[in-house]
């Protein structure tokens, strides 16, 4: 199959074509390691950045803005951090050491105050920031339109970050459906969820937030919600569904008793549909996607591998894909080449896609409580 065209396409839908030409300077002899603030430390997933970080040499942690000392030092400790690096706030940290790039490992609902303080430093710097944050972008419309707003006055770019984006086989299956292969695409269904947050032992300054409704949007909806609205975003170009409508369930109150640990999205457009399966219910972490098009299928499989079958085939065909290509492999080398050579994400990481992305999951929660089926203005 066609699988190996895909590395050049997916190179341009994610950075644009500006990028290709700084791809080669990215790593340059000489280059310096690209000076982040980590702001906030209480979204798990800091955990793994700070993983990589200690393997490279390309980026430096300038400071750590996190009200929390303790949490700070828990990391500290554990990845052989300079309390020198310690800043009780966002502020304080960008005025002091002056960074390229921001990181956000805040709770989901003070994304829009981060945005605004970088925004502000922004405008009086040489540069404006990079900022860079967990998934999803927000809690709620009203939230990321703000946040469009900043990011536009300060001339910044914003990105979200899904381990999604990392794995090479749901960008495949993009390619697939875009170089037609499987026709129109006629309807999705995305799994993504795991046995829930506790159950997998996450922090409790993780755990803490990610089940207030306030802090995270919501329980499962918001969690893993935004990983299926997302992908299904990118597929339809940009485009908002003409309707949204959710379904969400309790199923562990003894557990999760402000928020919802099952749902269900559906999103119609004017010839397709998605169905948004997100759980913490599941007997093990699950994250794929079903295309159905026109005159075929593509199956995403593992990390690695589609499950293709087109019109006329008896069976489905496994097909490895290949890596992913720099500077799209990994979070840290994307990082850089936007903040530093000007790449332009268009993609599933770029703000236009994750504003509709949480005008999707605001109309599915709006969906979920009244019963009725919502449409975005």
């Amino acid at each position: 199959m066609r699988v190996g065209r895909w590395v050049t396409v997916v190179a341009l839908a994610v950075l644009g074509t500006s990028g290709l030409a700084a791809r080669e300077r990215n790593g340059a002899a000489g280059d310096p390691p690209l000076r982040v603030v980590i702001a906030g430390m209480v979204h798990g997933h800091v955990d793994g950045f700070l993983s990589q970080v200690a393997k490279r040499k390309d980026i430096e942690i300038a400071a750590v803005a996190e009200p929390d000392r303790a949490v700070f030092d828990m990391y500290a400790k554990k990845y052989g951090l300079d309390g020198k690096v310690y800043h009780a706030n966002l502020e304080e940290a960008l005025a002091a050491t002056k960074p390229e790039a921001v990181l956000l490992y805040t709770n989901t609902f003070d994304h829009r105050k981060m945005v605004e303080i970088c925004a502000q430093y922004s405008k009086g710097a040489p540069k404006p920031l990079t900022v860079m944050m967990e998934k999803p972008l927000a809690v709620s419309a009203a939230d990321a339109h703000a946040i469009a707003d900043w990011a536009t006055k300060a001339k910044m770019t914003v990105l979200v970050n899904y381990w999604t984006l990392w794995e090479p086989n749901r960008l495949a299956a993009w390619e697939a459906v875009k170089s037609g292969e499987i026709g129109e695409v006629r309807k999705v269904v995305a799994h993504d969820g795991h046995k829930g947050p506790k159950e997998i032992g996450v922090g409790p300054e993780f755990l803490g937030w990610l089940t207030d409704p306030k802090l995270n949007g919501g329980g499962a909806l918001y969690d893993f919600g935004c990983y299926g609205a997302d992908f299904m975003t990118w597929l339809m170009k940009g485009e908002r569904p003409l309707t949204v409508t959710a379904v969400t369930q309790s199923i562990k109150p003894e557990v999760y008793p402000k928020v919802e640990d099952e749902a269900t999205i559906v999103l119609t457009y004017a010839k397709a549909q998605a169905i948004l399966q997100a759980s913490w219910n599941w007997p093990f972490g699950k994250g794929d996607v079903e295309i159905y098009g026109k005159t075929g299928t593509v199956f995403t499989k593992g990390g690695g591998e589609l499950l293709v079958q087109v019109a006329g085939e008896k069976e489905a065909k496994d097909e490895k894909v290949k890596p992913l290509p720099e500077p799209v492999n990994d979070e840290i080398t994307f990082l850089k080449a936007v903040a530093r050579d000007g790449f332009k994400a268009e993609g599933p990481a770029s703000l236009e896609m994750n504003v509709v992305v949480a005008e999707i999951l605001d109309a599915a929660r709006e969906s979920a409580k009244t019963g009725k089926t919502m449409k975005i203005k």
